[in-house]
């Protein structure tokens, strides 16, 4: 059902996925990347179920090989999360988030949900010592939000209609997400390449075309590539495909396309360097696209639902 509802929207969505050509202005005062790079490459794996778990070390390996570093986000309210595999993405250089507390979807659907849950996921923040989010299903309150202790959250999307709930932040940048003396400020980081999990299992795309394609555009425009994969999904031992894999030759082949194609001109930073530079970068008073002490939000939304 969702492949077909994905394959009746592409047509009316064309003009703004997988390039919303508007999401290319750059924030006010922006002095680009570190080192003069040309783009920033953020790669992040959420970890939707215990059995992602051990694919882990297989993305580790691949990503080590090759000279990247990324982050993993664990969701603690549905199943144990190894030590041992913690300690190491720890000790090799990559970073821990947290995936919300359950992956049920339950995360908005009030306030008091928000703030019980809330309490959870800020334990393990701290007991992870972890500094970042992303909500499952990439649903978002950016308001609401403020009440975790992070320092950044990737719970948005410059442009991506197919998602339950569409509003993309039309930009392909970091920016502040100011508070209001009571709920923190925090850097938002809303990813910029298709999800694997779009292309690959619901579009049953058989390239990386589309993620070549939009890479570079992003490096055209100086912008940030963050990139969202599931471990979960791979399939890394060129067994016969579940109804739910894809071959993780293709995540290789996206590595192997940045490294050769790009080499010398990007940032691979972990999502906590890249929120640590922009919010000193800013300085708490530029690029603010969202003001939680505003009833209103700042961000023009391109809702593609709304055009069908």
């Amino acid at each position: 059902m969702r492949r077909c509802m994905v394959i009746r929207k592409l047509r009316s969505c064309a003009d703004i996925w997988p390039i919303d050509g508007k999401s290319a202005r750059p924030p006010e005062n922006w002095n680009g990347w570190p080192g003069g790079k040309r783009f920033a490459l953020i790669l992040t794996h959420d970890v939707e179920a215990e059995k992602g778990q051990e694919k882990c070390r297989y993305v580790m390996k691949l990503e080590e090989d090759k000279g990247f570093r990324s982050s993993f986000n664990f969701v603690p309210g549905d199943y144990h999360v190894i030590p041992d595999l913690l300690k190491k993405i720890k000790v090799n250089g990559f970073e821990v988030g947290v995936h919300g507390w359950t992956h049920d979807g339950s995360l908005y659907k009030s306030r008091e949900i928000f703030l019980s849950q809330a309490l959870r996921i800020n334990e393990y923040l701290k007991k992870w010592e972890a500094v970042g989010f992303r909500s499952p299903a990439m649903h978002h309150n950016l308001d609401w939000l403020g009440d975790l202790d992070i320092e950044y959250d990737m719970s948005t999307f410059d442009t991506d209609p197919f998602e339950p709930q569409p509003n993309g932040m039309g930009t392909i940048f970091p920016f502040l997400v100011k508070g209001n003396g009571v709920r923190r400020s925090y850097i938002e980081m809303p990813y910029t390449l298709p999800q694997d999990f779009t292309l690959f299992i619901i579009m049953r795309e058989r390239t990386i075309d589309i993620w070549k394609r939009k890479l570079d555009w992003l490096v055209e425009q100086g912008g940030m590539v963050l990139l969202n994969t599931h471990p979960d999904y791979m399939n890394f031992g060129g067994t016969k495909l579940g109804i739910e894999e894809y071959p993780a030759r293709y995540y290789e082949e996206f590595l192997e396309y940045v490294r050769t194609r790009y080499e010398g001109q990007y940032w691979n930073a972990l999502p906590r360097e890249t929120a640590r530079y922009c919010m000193s970068a800013y300085n708490g008073d530029q690029a603010v696209i969202h003001d939680a002490s505003s009833s209103e939000s700042q961000v023009t939304y391109e809702i593609c639902s709304s055009r069908q």
